[in-house]
């Protein structure tokens, strides 16, 4: 599975600006101000390894 081998590819790091999300509750997995390690980026979400200690996808919008 690829994204075994995406924990192990740090790309850089993003701060979180904010999580307002409209649908789902993004508050648990993020904290704002923190420092996150970039593991893979698309054209619309980033791969992070969130507060579970997994790799999980949030839209960019967080990081803006």
């Amino acid at each position: 599975m690829i994204q075994n081998e995406w924990e192990n590819s740090n790309l850089r790091t993003v701060t979180v600006k904010h999580v307002d999300a409209a649908k789902y509750k993004v508050s648990d997995m993020l904290t704002v101000g923190k420092e996150y390690t970039v593991v893979n980026e698309t054209e619309e979400y980033i791969f992070v390894i969130d507060n579970s200690g997994k790799v999980g996808g949030f839209y960019k919008t967080y990081f803006l």
